[in-house]
């Protein structure tokens, strides 16, 4: 797990959520689980769990990546520190917490995913950004 600074927002894979101790000890209260394409983790009964089954990749539905983008940035802007994870941790995971960070700090896109890039290795899947994006731009107009 690493965590995006200065949020209480850490990017994890899928073999985090097999050590809950580690997830306890640094306070995370909240998981959000991106991997589609894995089992839903079966967390403890005191920890929040979402489970958002996105593909690594264009195809998802503009419908449930602003669901996950908005919970992400719900959690964030209620200071809930929160694990966002999917298999590998290097795509799913960046991509939603960029757009949370975005849509939380009113901030461009590209900025939130530099700021996600800081905190380690990131290789997003070009259709899932573009895809994201068109989502967001929606969040946005809905905000605004």
């Amino acid at each position: 797990m690493r965590q995006i600074h200065p949020h209480a927002l850490w990017l994890g894979h899928v073999g985090d959520v097999r050590d809950w101790r580690a997830v306890s000890d640094v306070g995370i209260q909240a998981i959000v689980d991106l991997a589609g394409n894995e089992a839903p983790a079966v967390p403890p009964r005191d920890l929040i769990y979402h489970r958002f089954p996105l593909v690594d990749g264009a195809g998802n539905p503009d419908w449930l990546l602003r669901i996950a983008c908005r919970t992400v940035a719900d959690l964030l802007r209620a200071d809930i520190p929160v694990l966002v994870y999917c298999s590998a941790g290097m795509s799913r995971s960046p991509a939603i917490a960029a757009a949370a960070i975005a849509n939380a700090t009113k901030q461009p896109l590209d900025r939130a995913l530099a700021t996600v890039r800081q905190a380690g290795g990131v290789d997003v899947s070009p259709g899932l950004w573009t895809s994201l994006g068109n989502a967001v731009m929606v969040i946005d107009h809905l905000v605004h």
